[in-house]
């Protein structure tokens, strides 16, 4: 009994550091988990701004007139236009609802070719780390991929012929500063900036748990070993 008893404070050493070991996420484990979060993440933001009011239901997304568009938008409402304005910005939100989707494809691409270091620098990275890392790998694949859709999409849903028709009728007025008509540009920009304002939030949702966004046993490891490390 007193052997057992001196030997207890070493069995239960070896217990902890066996437990201790067990809590430190492989490379493999780190790998997966996190691209799970991200697909899961970029998943769910598209798919979120694509439904009827994504974009123009959300505030910190909705789409506005361009900047040089916007003194237009006030001269034109003071005239008693404000439909053409209301119908111009509801259909460039549609446009953008319209085309958000095809994001995803381009979102998995991009992780399935994150490399060890990618995924070890965003895990243990700032809070937006991921988001930081997709702008820098897709921007220029969306960009691409948007535009002939927003374009498709703006005619769709008649955005290019409301918002001539407001380019156009305040360009009548004498001594404007003339804005231009064509709106796709802008429109994909935006576009890209609201997906990315969405996939930040989804990002600060599963590092912070928000809702138990760690979905499965291994998000829950490899998450909580990077919480532990980040705040050593």
């Amino acid at each position: 009994m007193k052997k057992f008893l001196l030997l207890l404070p070493l069995l239960l050493v070896g217990v902890s550091l066996s437990n201790f070991a067990q809590s430190i996420p492989s490379s493999l484990e780190i790998g997966t988990a996190l691209k799970q979060a991200l697909e899961q993440g970029t998943i769910k933001s598209a798919d979120q701004l694509s439904v009827v009011n994504g974009f123009f239901g959300n505030a910190a997304v909705k789409i506005l007139l361009p900047p040089e568009a916007q003194k237009a938008e006030k001269t034109l409402r003071s005239m008693g236009m404000g439909k053409v304005c209301d119908d111009a910005i509801l259909s460039l939100n549609r446009a953008a609802e319209d085309a958000v989707v095809q994001a995803k494809p381009i979102f998995i691409g991009a992780i399935k070719k994150m490399t060890l270091q990618d995924v070890t620098n965003i895990l243990l990275g700032q809070p937006d780390a991921a988001t930081q890392y997709f702008k820098l790998a897709t921007t220029a694949d969306l960009a691409a991929k948007f535009q002939p859709s927003i374009q498709v999409s703006l005619d769709k849903v008649n955005a290019t012929r409301y918002y001539t028709t407001l380019a156009t009728t305040y360009n009548r007025i004498p001594f404007v500063r003339k804005i231009n008509p064509d709106i796709a540009n802008y429109a994909t920009q935006k576009a890209i900036e609201g997906l990315f304002v969405e996939i930040a939030v989804q990002e600060l949702s599963i590092r912070q748990n928000i809702g138990m966004s760690r979905t499965t046993p291994l998000l829950k490891k490899v998450f909580a070993f990077a919480d532990k490390a980040i705040k050593h």
